[in-house]
């Protein structure tokens, strides 16, 4: 590897551990209580004992926790850090251009390109193609207005990771003007190696090996299982009141 893409590497771990992690941690510690999850009572049973044989509060905190921390959590801290990792992983190839996160030169070949950095194969929405377009449109005007050359494929979207045919129907909609270039593709095409995509994605996962969440994870699930006990034990309770009080009514003279 050259040294400016060892700095990416070593400066991607680095990132790695100062801002996804300890947000991760931060996010996990908060699921403590019933009030950070959106209940579906058609499922939340079903799920419980699916994953673990019974619907008990503890087997019910499981199934509302694993899918939180592994999933939904760490998906959005990414996708919420995805600007900060371009200003500080990635800043040799900073854009002062609006609407653009990084230029480089094309590896492949041999142009200037400008390029608006995504997380995944499925991280934008219906607007977002339009206000990325709107942001190449901008780029466009301004190569005319100051006679610069750049052309469509120029302008174009970065993906992280997956691979062309994980993408959503929406970049495939940008793909119609714009080369979207996701993955392998496009770290070889921003460092000129191969199996950069590799070595980066090996190299965070070093540093993910650097953590055990596992007891955390139990903590938070032995408390959220209290706190959904203790939720059922007072709708219990308020129903019990509410069939006496009516009993009670009932017997009115």
């Amino acid at each position: 590897m050259t040294s400016q893409n060892d700095d990416i590497v070593e400066r991607a771990k680095e990132f790695f551990r100062k801002e996804i992690v300890p947000s991760h941690i931060s996010n996990t510690e908060k699921l403590t209580r019933l009030s950070e999850f959106k209940l579906n009572p058609f499922l939340d049973k079903y799920k419980a004992s699916f994953l673990t044989g019974n619907d008990d509060p503890k087997s019910i905190a499981k199934a509302l926790v694993y899918p939180r921390v592994l999933g939904t959590s760490i998906n959005t801290t990414f996708g919420n850090k995805l600007q900060k990792f371009c200003s500080e992983v990635l800043e040799g190839f900073a854009s002062t251009t609006s609407g653009i996160d990084i230029e480089f030169i094309d590896k492949v070949d041999g142009r200037r390109k400008y390029c608006q950095i995504k997380a995944g194969p499925n991280t934008i929405n219906k607007d977002d193609v339009e206000t990325i377009k709107g942001h190449f449109a901008s780029v466009k005007n301004l190569a005319r207005t100051n006679n610069l050359n750049i052309g469509f494929n120029d302008l174009i979207v970065g993906v992280f990771y997956g691979t062309p045919e994980d993408l959503s129907g929406h970049y495939k909609k940008i793909n119609q003007e714009h080369p979207v270039i996701i993955g392998a593709e496009f770290w070889y095409r921003l460092t000129g190696e191969k199996d950069f995509y590799r070595k980066l994605t090996d190299a965070i996962g070093d540093v993910a090996s650097e953590y055990d969440g596992s007891e955390l994870i139990e903590k938070v699930i032995n408390s959220l299982a209290k706190d959904i006990e203790e939720t059922i034990e007072l709708k219990k309770l308020g129903t019990e009141k509410k069939m006496a009080a009516e009993e009670k009514e009932k017997y009115k003279i």
